[in-house]
């Protein structure tokens, strides 16, 4: 396992990209103006009670489901793939957090932001779009006439926390998994409020 650990870190670069380490970021690391380059899947990667300040994270193989929610993130900015990772602070936590996040560079997919302000973050264009407040706007985005089989997704929303500010999708994505064309369900999304394109 390679530890980061107990330290503050500056202007450094530091690449995630062994095929046989477990990598472990945490506990009481910052890192302020640095580079993380992330080269490993999310099951040899571990980051918790970690700081990360102004700086640039660069997913080079598609990030699944890494929860980012003991992790405070601050003017970070991120590009690269991340499907169904979750940022921000989960109800009850006293860890967590995400402010001034620019994800513009990234594509998302199934990424959840919870208990954070989202005028703060900017998100990617189209075709990933942005659904603001799903879980408080659950029964109004279930009962919309979605393309394909989308609806599926739509009834996912009530199961989220109740603090999810905002879920960001990759149209393109979805299009190809639920039956359904990019236009189509740009169609839905001009005639909602709450989205972000």
């Amino acid at each position: 396992m390679i530890q980061y650990r107990d330290t503050e870190l500056e202007n450094e670069r530091l690449e995630l990209n062994s095929k046989t380490e477990h990598y472990y970021l945490g506990h009481h690391l910052t890192l302020r103006n640095c580079t993380l380059v992330i080269g490993v899947p999310a099951s040899a990667l571990t980051i918790a009670r970690t700081r990360l300040i102004d700086c640039t994270i660069e997913v080079k193989k598609q990030l699944k489901h890494f929860p980012w929610d003991g992790v405070f993130l601050k003017g970070c900015r991120f590009t690269g793939v991340l499907t169904g990772c979750d940022f921000g602070r989960w109800p009850d936590s006293e860890e967590g957090g995400i402010e001034g996040g620019d994800f513009t560079g990234a594509q998302l997919e199934g990424c959840r932001f919870i208990g954070c302000d989202v005028s703060s973050l900017k998100f990617p264009a189209w075709p990933c779009f942005t659904l603001l407040n799903p879980a408080q706007r659950s029964h109004e985005l279930a009962a919309v006439q979605w393309p394909g089989q989308l609806g599926v997704v739509a009834r996912t929303f009530s199961k989220y926390p109740s603090s999810t500010a905002a879920v960001t999708f990759s149209a393109t994505k979805l299009a190809r998994e639920f039956g359904t064309t990019e236009e189509d369900i740009r169609a839905v999304l001009d005639r909602l409020d709450g989205v972000k394109l």
